[in-house]
């Protein structure tokens, strides 16, 4: 979805008003929206808003022309109901072949494996990410507790319950078992390549500086198919429903027409969130 971001606009100047049909989405109805779509920055807010707003309007108007919801019924739940029933009616999704699921497994075996997991202490130092000179003093005492810990790693758990800025200091530290995903993605991507033991230098997060020990690592492991099949079944109707979602979506817009916003290839997305 295109949108002009209202964080580039100069002063004085509103972004372009929203229509789907002859129905207009007001700058005031979108900024309440943004509050159940968190992003980096309110530009990103402010598209993740309009565009689900927009993919509602479509669904109702649809759902209005087929005789499954009254132009003057705007009670959430009975819109949510005739727009169920629209999708059900319009959007047949055919159920993926036994075939076609043991295709998708073979080419993507890593995704239905068993996860590695790790156990983790820490120590977070924190800082942020426009505070170059609090990053580096963080920096600094990382490298400086880490040299310490080298010579006497029972002290962790006193690092951490005296510096740490995480709430797992009150367990000396401890993060427990993580798998992929359980971390902001900068830490969650450095801690899959560590060895056991304190990692030799502090790494870095958006929320500042860790000081990291891998204490156990538990490597993933492939599953056989008949255990994981109804999680391939699911993914592949999800894949099918998304293109169909998509396809339908534009059509719609095509169909009615929106202004102010151009749907994109993901404008089914926050639809099947």
């Amino acid at each position: 979805m295109q949108m002009i971001d209202i964080e580039q606009l100069p002063g004085g100047v509103t972004p372009p008003p929203v229509r789907v049909g002859n129905v207009a989405i007001d700058e005031e109805t979108i900024a309440l929206e943004m509050q159940y779509h968190p992003a980096d920055t309110a530009g990103e807010a402010q598209v993740q808003a309009a565009r689900a707003l927009v993919v509602k309007e479509l669904l109702r108007q649809r759902a209005i022309e087929r005789g499954l919801l009254s132009a003057e019924d705007h009670a959430e739940a009975q819109e949510d109901a005739a727009m169920a029933a629209l999708l059900e009616q319009e959007l047949p999704v055919p159920e993926p072949e036994e075939a076609d699921c043991r295709r998708f497994f073979d080419t993507h075996r890593e995704r239905f494996s068993e996860p590695s997991q790790l156990r983790v202490r820490h120590i977070l130092l924190a800082a942020a990410p426009d505070d170059s000179q609090g990053r580096d003093d963080a920096c600094q005492l990382g490298e400086k507790l880490i040299k310490q810990l080298t010579e006497i790693p029972e002290r962790f758990a006193e690092f951490a319950q005296h510096h740490s800025a995480c709430p797992s200091k009150e367990m000396d530290g401890d993060l427990g078992w993580l798998v992929t995903g359980q971390t902001v993605p900068e830490l969650d991507r450095a801690l899959q390549h560590l060895p056991e033991g304190l990692h030799e230098r502090p790494l870095a997060s958006r929320y500042g500086w860790h000081v990291v020990s891998i204490d156990e690592r538990r490597e993933g492991r492939a599953l056989p198919f008949e255990q994981v099949a109804d999680r391939v079944r699911h993914s592949l109707r999800e894949q099918a429903t998304r293109r169909a979602l998509r396809h339908y979506l534009l059509a719609l817009e095509s169909e009615i027409g929106v202004e102010g916003i151009v749907l994109d290839d993901d404008a089914g997305g926050s639809l099947m969130q």
